[in-house]
């Protein structure tokens, strides 16, 4: 491989790391809601879509980038406990049907206010002044910002990892993904936890949105695009698994990216190749103990 090769692999493996831990912040809050609540949350997606409008309002009020990684997070969080408590939570003795029709009935109105409030154009999201422009990798310019995205990313890896395995929460939230009705019977209040769960969760998704923002712009239609990449994520990682989001988000975020270079044309067939793979010979997941 000589060195024009090498470096494209290098500046392509940057790019994919980026793409990669951004669907990560997205996979891990859907994968634990489904795997501790049993709910398909298909507006998982349109949280998402929501952090990114957000953010961008927020950076145009204030021109504080930072202030709106904070506070579109939060403001996401909070709508998604509202959705949780009154329309989700009648909903938790009933089967998947319901919750998949009552998810994606939200994510259309959610589509349509986004459009009705920011109109149907594609926007951009600047980023900080610190993280504008470019630096030289070997040889190579790569923008300041994703490198900012795949460092923000790792740290908030480690974050999420050390409050799942070190925290009394953690521990909770773990014992619910494999037995919630142990976890009831011990006298915590489950209800409570779900509620917490989903709202971190959606938060998360509102950040990703945020953080997104520079790269990929908010625009109509970003939340089912980027909804299907992650539902291939915890398919190919397992449901309810640290590990199998982070992992599953590197192999698919790498797929996708290498895919659209290499095979612009192919790339999701890339993607759906990998899923269909962990299906047939891993139906759990690849990182996911146990049955499917």
């Amino acid at each position: 491989m000589g060195s024009e090769s090498l470096d494209f692999v290098i500046i392509q493996i940057l790019n994919g790391m980026a793409y990669s831990l951004l669907i990560f912040l997205l996979a891990i809050g859907l994968s634990v809601v489904f795997g501790l609540m049993d709910v398909i949350n298909l507006a998982h997606g349109s949280f998402y879509m929501l952090g990114a409008y957000l953010g961008m309002s927020l950076l145009k009020w204030s021109g504080n980038f930072w202030l709106a990684m904070l506070v579109a997070p939060l403001a996401t969080a909070l709508l998604g406990l509202v959705v949780e408590v009154l329309l989700l939570r009648p909903l938790y003795n009933r089967g998947h049907l319901d919750q998949v029709l009552l998810t994606f009935g939200f994510a259309f109105v959610v589509m349509d206010m986004t459009k009705w409030i920011w109109g149907a154009d594609v926007h951009s999201l600047a980023p900080p002044p610190s993280l504008a422009g470019a630096v030289t990798i070997l040889g190579n310019q790569f923008p300041k910002y994703r490198l900012f995205v795949i460092g923000f990313g790792l740290i908030m890896a480690l974050v999420l990892y050390l409050i799942q395995e070190k925290t009394r929460l953690g521990a909770i939230v773990r014992a619910g993904v494999s037995d919630k009705e142990m976890v009831n019977g011990l006298g915590i209040n489950i209800t409570g936890v779900f509620s917490l769960v989903f709202a971190f969760g959606v938060g998360l998704a509102g950040l990703a949105g945020v953080v997104a923002g520079p790269v990929l712009g908010p625009a109509p239609g970003m939340d089912f695009d980027t909804l299907i990449i992650t539902l291939i994520v915890v398919v190919v990682g397992g449901l309810g698994t640290f590990s199998g989001s982070f992992f599953g988000a590197l192999l698919i975020g790498q797929a996708d990216t290498f895919g659209k270079v290499i095979f612009p044309n192919y790339a999701m067939f890339v993607v759906y190749a990998i899923m269909a793979l962990t299906l047939i010979l891993k139906p759990s997941g690849l990182f996911r103990k146990g049955g499917a």
